[in-house]
């Protein structure tokens, strides 16, 4: 049981490891943002197009979002903190590899290949290791707060930070920051953070369903990908995708027919408010992704403006979930979290219309800074309370498969944020009229943002924690 000091803070060993955590989730989110603002400059500098920068930027989200489940299982046999450090050392040398790439076929590697994989194997350990260091609810509850609010800041700080990094000095400084932040979670951990539990090494791992599931999940994004060029191959590779996915749960059912350990649990997805919540997490993602990449392309090649211009009008965001953020734990003892959800979903639907109300009535960039205000206060309300109703569903003995299905599903959602939002965009950008275009992407975003707030609307009525 986790012991609090007399003012109520966590021992020290206690909250330098719940920093590391926070800084881990921060900059694995900060590097799924911080791109978008610098789109242009890094196209002009590697000789490549936007399409080009967009797709760099879906695979390192869809590579998260691909082996997290198996990253997830990964944990359990080889260890928390092993897959943690690990995870880091691949972060650091692809952010590193990045800042030197000379191409974007080097870029791809390094930052979509080596930062995707080596996030995949540092983000599950980072909320099996919170869940068990953190016993009880109130403290668990306290922490996962921390950790998915540095999570939400580094997503919509990303724009604003990188921004700032691309003008003062070069786009490449950003990944240099990166590799900087992984060497200081790396210094924080290796005293403080300890592994509660032994790793089990004698577990097996299922290949094929790390395979199917990952095979699944890639085709379904690259078929929104290829939209704008084939219409055909689209639906080609998402019925392509869907029937792997079948054949991976189908695979997984027959496995535990057969006594032998799937790579995940059907029973995962017995449980109704943890399913609903799912589906928060990934609707949540799309909205944080999907308005970023969205915004920053349309001021960027459509309006002109540069990085540390594109950058600054996110302040906004980040303000408004820094905000929220700083309520959330007070709000979750007087609110249950289905309502904190369903508020939070409406708040950023209702910015979204705010965003493209104003925002195109005022003909200046500060005229957006109303919406994205209000879609950072919806996000940050609600981000916290969809990861407690999913990893509080489950026990210790299944936080290792919830976590990397958790982190999963919102990885999926940001691929498909910059996916299906982006693909929207980018495919009107040199059409003739770009603003409709830029208007049907964030409609698509807001319509996941109803989607979330339907699931939302059917998680169980509980009282507040």
């Amino acid at each position: 049981m986790v012991e609090r000091t007399r003012t109520g803070r966590f021992p020290v060993g206690l909250r330098r490891a719940l920093i590391a955590f926070a800084l881990a989730q921060f900059i694995c989110s900060f590097a799924g943002s911080n791109m978008n603002v610098m789109i242009t400059d890094i196209s002009e500098d590697l000789g490549t197009t936007v399409q080009g920068v967009q797709l760099a930027i879906t695979l390192f989200l869809l590579v998260m979002a691909a082996l997290m489940i198996p990253g997830g299982k990964l944990t359990d046999i080889l260890g928390r903190k092993w897959c943690l450090q690990l995870g880091l050392l691949l972060f650091g040398t692809g952010a590193l590899l990045s800042a030197v790439a000379p191409n974007l076929t080097v870029l791809v590697i390094g930052y979509s290949i080596f930062e995707g994989v080596g996030t995949a194997l540092l983000i599950p350990p980072v909320y099996i290791l919170t869940t068990l260091l953190f016993q009880d609810i109130g403290s668990r509850a306290r922490a996962f707060g921390a950790i998915s609010a540095m999570g939400g800041i580094g997503a919509v700080a990303g724009p604003l930070l990188g921004g700032f990094i691309a003008y003062a000095v070069d786009w490449r400084a950003a990944f240099v920051l990166q590799a900087l932040i992984v060497l200081l979670i790396v210094l924080l951990a290796r005293r403080t953070v300890q592994d509660p539990l032994p790793a089990d090494r004698s577990q097996p791992f299922d290949v094929g369903g790390a395979v199917l599931s990952a095979a699944g999940l890639v085709l379904i994004v690259l078929g929104i990908l290829a939209a704008d060029d084939d219409p055909r191959l689209t639906l080609g590779l998402v019925i392509a995708g869907v029937l792997v996915l079948t054949w991976f749960f189908v695979s997984v059912r027959a496995k535990e027919r057969a006594g032998r350990e799937p790579l995940l649990p059907t029973l995962l997805f017995r449980n109704r408010a943890s399913n609903l919540g799912l589906v928060t997490q990934n609707m949540q993602w799309l909205m944080v992704m999907g308005t970023s990449f969205v915004v920053s392309t349309f001021l960027q090649v459509v309006k002109g403006y540069n990085a540390i211009e594109t950058g600054a009008v996110f302040t906004a965001t980040t303000l408004g979930v820094l905000l929220s953020s700083l309520f959330a734990e007070r709000m979750a003892r007087r609110r249950a979290q289905r309502t904190l959800i369903l508020a939070g979903f409406t708040v950023t639907v209702a910015g979204i219309g705010l965003l493209l109300g104003v925002g195109t009535a005022v003909d200046s960039i500060w005229g957006l800074i109303p919406g994205l205000f209000v879609i950072g206060l919806g996000l940050g309300g609600m981000l916290t309370p969809s990861v407690n109703v999913v990893q509080s569903a489950f026990g210790e003995d299944l936080q290792g498969e919830i976590s990397g299905l958790s982190r999963s599903i919102s990885n999926l959602g940001s691929s498909l944020g910059a996916a299906l939002a982006g693909t929207i965009l980018v495919a009107g950008v040199n059409g003739a009229d770009p603003n409709r275009a830029y208007l049907w992407a964030m409609l698509a975003v807001a319509g996941a943002g109803l989607i979330g707030l339907t699931a939302a609307w059917f998680l169980p009525r509980t009282r507040p924690a």
